[in-house]
């Protein structure tokens, strides 16, 4: 057992109404980059707060190099060398690369009254070394892309002489250049004896830089593996407890014509956009990061200005100016990022999904509070939110039922044309197939879909027609008989027009 560097026995954690964590024992070898796994909800996050001291388990223990404890406080889990890097930044935007590294280093180490800066920047240079990445130590983090500020927090914890490092679904907001770079980091670390836990709902990555996967499922440890004697889709029915037979539910009904133009559409960045979105189709969009299918989508759902082309529903032209009018013109986006854009955290559930309809619940100034809640729990039971009240803040929802909830809000305005701006970003692979059902099951009842995504599978899998665009403009477009990943990528590079 001296192999182990942390062991989790018999850990248990109940809230009201729910056991977070059930009995989970688990361990982890000094060295390894061990990925745990689980759908929403299995206990991954409960797990973490009991490693980092974020929260108390009601029983079990926890040893650490040899060391019994019956819990963590944050500071003695900082002092034991535990570090965890979340999937939201906690760096200091209007700091330097140097203050933002060596902020929580040895007290007084460089001057109580006047910062030793350049000493800061000499130290800041040689974390950054260590994880072979270069980076100007003077540089406000607020000017570097994403992955960098990722790897500004990662050099934060070298520097802090971390021991065993949990890393929080850290690829989410990463493109794959940064996902390469930060795969590297993780790597280098691993070979200086860093124990490291990777939680991720992408099994690509799973596969890719973890020694051993444990699974979870409704807050209970279900087993540990060698991720080189697995496969996905063990690892899938672990997680669900059954078989994802077919991930991308098929067509059953006929398209029908067109019901949104677009000619010629400029503005926020894109450049001579035309398409044409037929009734109950779904219509993907891909390309590169920074291509414009998000950009595209803003002008079409009046969140940006056109300026120049035009719009036309069943054949005439409309005016969008503001998201209002997009509204009304029944054209509905679930946005990329429901926490920033899709609904209010901390507003209940019920009201998250009635607030863009509220005008058709209202009688003057007063909301018929008996229709807001009928509304509300009919799209639960539609969707299968899954929460013991809709009176709870949305914020207590996994991603899968936070994203549920703001398509809701969207179908409660009766909108007939939905975007979808990467609608399985950040939830599990049992949510993501319930969103693949959702958006076949909308356009079979006549809804037109768009479908943004990054993932080329589920491209692939669930769109009709995809559009690709490159630098801001269309380079080309496959019906579902001609859809290949090569077609789509050199398409989106720029390598065919």
């Amino acid at each position: 057992m001296s192999d182990y560097i942390l062991e989790m026995r018999h850990i248990t954690k109940t809230y009201p109404g729910v056991k977070a964590l059930d009995d989970v024992s688990m361990s982890f070898q000094k060295g390894e980059v061990h990925a745990i796994v689980g759908e929403n909800g299995a206990g991954k996050s409960t797990l973490i707060k009991v490693i980092t001291g974020a929260i108390v388990p009601d029983s079990g223990e926890i040893v650490y190099k040899g060391v019994e404890y019956s819990h963590f406080t944050p500071l003695e889990s900082k002092h034991l060398g535990i570090g965890c890097i979340y999937q939201e930044f906690n760096n200091f935007p209007g700091l330097t690369v140097a203050e933002n590294i060596m902020v929580f280093s040895k007290e007084n180490k460089y001057g109580r009254y006047k910062i030793n800066y350049r000493q800061m920047r000499k130290d800041a240079k040689e974390v950054t070394d260590s994880i072979g990445v270069k980076l100007d130590p003077k540089k406000l983090v607020s000017e570097l892309s994403v992955g960098m500020q990722q790897i500004v927090e990662i050099a934060r914890a070298v520097a802090e002489n971390v021991e065993f490092l949990i890393m929080d679904e850290p690829s989410a907001p990463l493109t794959n250049n940064e996902i390469d770079r930060m795969m590297e980091i993780i790597k280098r670390l691993k070979e200086q004896g860093v124990t490291i836990i990777y939680i991720s709902h992408r099994m690509d990555e799973v596969f890719r830089i973890s020694d051993r996967v444990s699974v979870m499922m409704d807050g209970k440890y279900i087993t540990t593996l060698n991720t080189c004697d697995t496969s996905n889709d063990e690892l899938v029915r672990y997680m669900i407890g059954r078989e994802l037979t077919q991930i991308f539910p098929e067509r059953k009904t006929p398209i029908g014509g067109p019901v949104l133009e677009v000619k010629h559409l400029s503005g926020n960045g894109v450049s001579d956009i035309s398409f044409t979105l037929n009734k109950g189709e779904i219509l993907g969009f891909a390309g590169l990061l920074g291509c414009g299918r998000t950009e595209t989508m803003q002008l079409i759902y009046g969140a940006a200005p056109i300026t120049g082309g035009e719009i036309l529903l069943n054949g005439k032209p409309v005016k969008i100016e503001s998201t209002s009018d997009a509204l009304e013109q029944g054209i509905g986006l679930i946005p990329e990022d429901r926490k920033r854009h899709g609904g209010l955290l901390n507003q209940s559930i019920s009201w998250n999904i009635t607030i863009s309809s509220v005008k058709k619940i209202s009688k003057g100034i007063t909301v018929d509070t008996k229709r807001e809640k009928e509304i509300a729990n009919d799209y639960k039971e539609k969707l299968r939110i899954k929460t013991p009240s809709l009176n709870q803040s949305l914020n207590n929802l996994s991603g899968g039922n936070q994203q549920k909830v703001v398509v809701s809000k969207v179908l409660a305005t009766n909108a007939n044309i939905l975007i979808f701006d990467e609608p399985t970003r950040g939830i599990d692979v049992g949510a993501k197939q319930e969103m693949y059902e959702l958006i076949r099951n909308l356009s079979e009842q006549g809804k037109s879909i768009i479908m943004i995504s990054s993932e080329m599978e589920e491209v692939i899998g669930l769109s009709d027609r995809v559009i690709i665009l490159h630098e801001g403009r269309i380079s080309g477009e496959l019906t579902r008989e001609d859809l290949n990943q090569e077609k789509i990528l050199k398409f989106a590079s720029g390598q065919l027009s």
